[in-house]
């Protein structure tokens, strides 16, 4: 079963009128077929990358053509200033702009990167990726620019942890717009349980060996290309829209003592070293509705300003910071 396999765990008896298991010996995808049939089984088949999506709509004109780049790194751990690249996966596509659905085919990359140091024993067993496998080796500078300066998105599902890990090896990741398909997508209100890579693609009923690059981005991208929740608009044009909108890094300067827990019941996350409660805001309408929240519930009636760092897609995950400014909070109507 070197294509397909599946699992499947049984929760009760079978109910009345189920299909009976066949006494004939079937071939894998007829037995995952008819347990699908069955209320007590869910089927996972292994996720198949695939090398092209077809030819391009008929109607397409070129400006409604975008180029994404799927990414996905693995490294020595999780300081980007620390810590190395050990494997970089990157997937070129073209996609529609209108539709979100990518078309043609996809171009690869993959390669490993001698980090110049042990790589710690706990990244050898999350990667699988030893010493042997990277000693001597470094990454294609020339493909890797190639790549990156044909794209018009830079996809990845976790874009602030490997954003600045890219952008410290390759300056040419700077110069492009991001997206984070874990951040970027509000898969809890869309009905998934988990934003996890791995529990998405399951919830379309794949399975994959996790913790390497190259999978991981296929995983990604096929994930992306389905409908999410019920809107209608796939993963990949939700990112695309994303990554046009302005965010802002609000930090609620001054804000009292005792408003810490409602703060902290609204996701905001302290800063120790700034010493501030801040949160992340996608849109002008977030913004504006986060400010009248903390007139009325942080700030009362004194007098308040809070500090705004507005993020585009070409800093937003990165390490570099966007533009502040300082904000009054509107009194109350």
């Amino acid at each position: 079963m070197d294509q397909l396999s599946f699992e499947f765990e049984s929760r009760s008896p079978a109910p009345a009128g189920a299909p009976a298991w066949p006494a004939s010996n079937l071939a894998p995808e007829q037995m995952a077929r008819v347990l699908e049939q069955h209320a007590d089984y869910k089927v996972l088949r292994r996720l198949v990358p695939k090398a092209d999506y077809g030819p391009a709509p008929a109607d397409l004109v070129p400006a409604d053509a975008r180029r994404l780049l799927v990414l996905d790194t693995e490294t020595t751990g999780l300081s980007h200033q620390a810590d190395k690249i050990i494997e970089l996966a990157m997937l070129s596509v073209q996609v529609d702009a209108r539709s979100g659905l990518p078309f043609g085919p996809v171009t690869v990359f993959e390669g490993f990167e001698d980090p110049g140091m042990p790589i710690p024993s706990i990244a050898q067993q999350v990667t699988g990726i030893t010493d042997d496998m990277v000693r001597g080796q470094r990454l294609a500078d020339d493909a890797v620019v190639a790549m990156v300066s044909a794209a018009d998105l830079v996809v990845a599902h976790n874009a602030g942890f490997d954003r600045p890990f890219v952008e410290a090896r390759f300056a040419a990741f700077r110069e492009k717009a991001w997206a984070c398909s874990f951040m970027d997508i509000d898969w809890k209100a869309a009905g998934a349980e988990s934003a996890k890579l791995s529990a998405l693609a399951h919830d379309h009923g794949w399975f994959y060996d996790a913790h390497r690059a190259q999978v991981d981005c296929h995983a990604l991208l096929q994930v992306l290309c389905e409908p999410v929740g019920d809107g209608g608009q796939n993963g990949l044009a939700l990112l695309m829209a994303a990554a046009q909108r302005p965010s802002f890094k609000l930090r609620a300067t001054g804000a009292p003592f005792e408003a810490k827990d409602k703060l902290k019941a609204r996701a905001y996350r302290w800063d120790a070293e700034a010493r501030v409660w801040y949160c992340a805001l996608a849109g002008e309408e977030a913004l504006a509705a986060e400010l009248a929240w903390l007139r009325a519930e942080v700030y009362g009636a004194r007098p308040a300003r809070v500090e705004l760092e507005a993020l585009d897609g070409l800093v937003r995950y990165s390490a570099r910071p966007g533009m502040k400014r300082q904000e009054e909070v509107p009194l109350a109507p």
